[in-house]
């Protein structure tokens, strides 16, 4: 397959456990253009051989923060064009979702293995705006989404 035939997936986590779950994902990717974004910068050792860009790290307690984190994921976003975006999480897996959206991608959100009793709040917000929504729990399951199909860990 040509390279530019090839779907052009950009895959963000922030880091932790987030982003070990969508290393995990990898082998769905095959045969696509992966981007990686993160938010250290040693993760780009994680998938070398792929664009690897790094935003900063954000909450909703550090709004500011927030507001770097929301600007660069844009410049990541503008610059990759993806086709499809996906996100096992946190804060900038809901804003990838948003601006993924707006540039005509589709759009999955992994809710976090961790979020056994609810879904996370990111989750929720990406709810109204991602394509799928996937649970790692099956009790978590709703007809209308989330939807559970296993989980990654």
């Amino acid at each position: 397959m040509k390279k530019i035939d090839r779907p052009k997936i950009l895959a963000i986590a922030s880091g932790g456990g987030h982003w070990i779950q969508l290393l995990r994902l990898r082998p769905a990717f095959s045969g696509a253009d992966v981007t990686f974004a993160s938010v250290e910068q040693q993760a780009a050792q994680d998938v070398a051989g792929h664009r690897f860009y790094r935003f900063p790290d954000a909450n909703r307690e550090r709004k500011l923060a927030l507001i770097f984190q929301i600007i660069r994921i844009a410049w990541i976003v503008a610059r990759v064009r993806p086709h499809v975006v996906v996100s096992t999480g946190a804060s900038c897996g809901y804003v990838a979702v948003r601006l993924g959206r707006m540039f005509g991608a589709r759009t999955m959100f992994i809710d976090s293995i961790a979020n056994a009793e609810k879904l996370s709040l990111s989750a929720q917000l990406a709810q109204r705006h991602a394509n799928l929504i996937l649970t790692q729990w099956p009790h978590l399951e709703s007809p209308e989404g989330p939807h559970y199909h296993g989980s990654v860990i």
